[in-house]
């Protein structure tokens, strides 16, 4: 791997005038250098996407899809190489890595056959007096140039699913990818070099977010946002954006409600994965479990047991699930947390104690809803147990979030399950599933503090596109 990383403007490779080293937050070593973008080079990036947008919207539907599609295969042929890049950067265990790679290469698939069938749609203008004597139709066009935000959980996945709807729907971008994990952008955008993209179409610049994100937000050339992270940042982007389409996914603290009569043993495996899946970096991870108290005990003895089981190491070594947080505040923020849980009567089942730079997995038992590791979101390998009596109790507590992401209903009570998926105010429910589920084509997003818009190829396309009337009178 060439240590020193470059800019990617306008098609080409540029130096950057300043270099900051890339460490691996698992042993701090060096990974590269990468360049810091300064508002000089984020002009030339802004400048070079507002150009290539009128070729990019032009270029046929097929000739986007086929772009798309080379995207895929070609990431496909290097998926290791790919994988390995985010285990080093993000200390993502490999195997997880590898899970990432190829639901990234479906994500390029998916926005390929997107591409082929953007909807336009007839517009019946005799359904009103005064509509008689016209034909009219609509037809989404591109919204303009795009400002990807991205953060480092999935550095390659969540990339695609701002890069792929914006080039399905002709749309230039700009991605400014997290500093943790700025590897998996240029990999990409070697990709996507190599797969035909019109030069311009695709800018990747690294660098301090005061610099290149406030320039992004507040350019006028820039016509829509796509921001993946904290609630604050995001906030604080919304509210310089002016005009700008927004998509914000501003995380969660995702719960599951366990009902009396479910198999444990049959979702142990799952809620021990949604809980602690890439140490609980995940936007949504399982984070609060409310289960009846019939069950309490079996739950906590079951995840415990496997749990108990997961080994923390190299995110290269093949035996790891569980692996470095991505920096040393992280894992004295989610000490602390779990700290004040325990002074106020929180039981540790296991964890809650540090590894090297990581903290091992940890199960807490009847956890005050009002602390930080339940109203918060931790982004870090912890989960809490509560028990309810009561159906109606339990999804009051899941909607005393001030995040609604997604939520799980595990229950063989078909009335309970509606009750739940109408009741739940979260963007998508999960129904004999964890919240930690997604797959990529579905609708995803939040409300309350976890954002507004969504994504999935389809829908995010939606939200990168302008609706324009035209209307014949004969």
């Amino acid at each position: 791997m060439d240590m020193k990383k470059k800019l990617f403007i306008g098609g080409e490779w540029v130096e950057g005038s300043s270099y900051k080293d890339l460490l691996s937050p698992y042993d701090r070593e060096v990974v590269a250098q990468i360049p810091s973008a300064t508002e000089k080079e984020t002009e030339q990036a802004v400048v070079s996407a507002f150009k290539a947008r009128k070729e990019l919207g032009k270029l046929p539907a097929h000739q986007r899809a086929e772009i798309l599609d080379n995207v895929s295969r070609l990431l496909e042929e290097r998926r290791e190489e790919a994988a390995r890049l985010i285990s080093q950067e993000a200390a993502k265990p490999i195997q997880t890595a590898r899970t990432e790679v190829a639901r990234s290469i479906m994500t390029y698939k998916f926005a390929s056959e997107e591409a082929r069938r953007i909807k336009n749609e007839m517009i019946n203008m005799d359904a009103a007096p005064g509509g008689e004597g016209r034909i009219a139709y609509a037809v989404r066009e591109p919204a303009g140039v795009v400002a990807a935000i991205t953060p480092f959980n999935f550095p390659m996945n969540l990339v695609a699913h701002k890069l792929g709807p914006a080039i399905a729907a002709g749309n230039p971008v700009i991605l400014k990818p997290a500093s943790q994990t700025p590897l998996s952008a240029y990999f990409i955008a070697e990709i996507f070099e190599k797969a035909g993209l019109p030069k311009g179409a695709l800018n990747v610049i690294t660098g301090k977010g005061s610099v290149v994100g406030e320039k992004l937000v507040t350019d006028d050339r820039i016509s829509v946002i796509t921001f993946t992270g904290s609630p604050e940042v995001g906030i604080a982007l919304r509210n310089k954006a002016g005009l700008k389409k927004m998509t914000l996914e501003l995380g969660s603290n995702s719960a599951v409600i366990i009902d009396e009569g479910v198999n444990v043993e049959e979702i142990a495996d799952r809620l021990v994965l949604g809980s602690f899946a890439y140490q609980g970096q995940v936007c949504i991870s399982l984070q609060r479990i409310f289960v009846h108290e019939s069950l309490k005990q079996e739950v906590i003895d079951a995840m415990k047991k496997r749990t108990d089981r997961l080994i923390f190491g190299h995110p290269l070594d093949e035996a790891t699930d569980i692996s470095a947080l991505i920096s040393e505040d992280d894992c004295s923020r989610v000490l602390s947390w779990i700290d004040e849980a325990k002074d106020r009567g929180a039981e540790v089942v296991c964890g809650g104690t540090r590894e090297g730079n990581g903290v091992l997995p940890t199960i807490l038992a009847d956890v005050p809803t009002d602390s930080s590791v339940s109203c918060e979101e931790v982004f870090g390998p912890v989960v809490h147990i509560n028990s309810f009596s009561d159906w109606d109790q339990a999804i009051i507590e899941v909607n005393s979030s001030d995040y609604g992401l997604q939520a799980g209903v595990f229950t063989n009570d078909m009335k309970k399950a509606f009750q739940a998926a109408e009741d739940l105010e979260v963007g998508g429910v999960l129904i004999n599933d964890i919240p930690t589920f997604r797959v990529d084509h579905m609708p995803y997003g939040g409300v309350k503090k976890s954002g507004f818009g969504r994504e999935g190829i389809k829908y995010a396309i939606e939200e990168m596109t302008e609706l324009k009337l035209v209307s014949f009178k004969k």
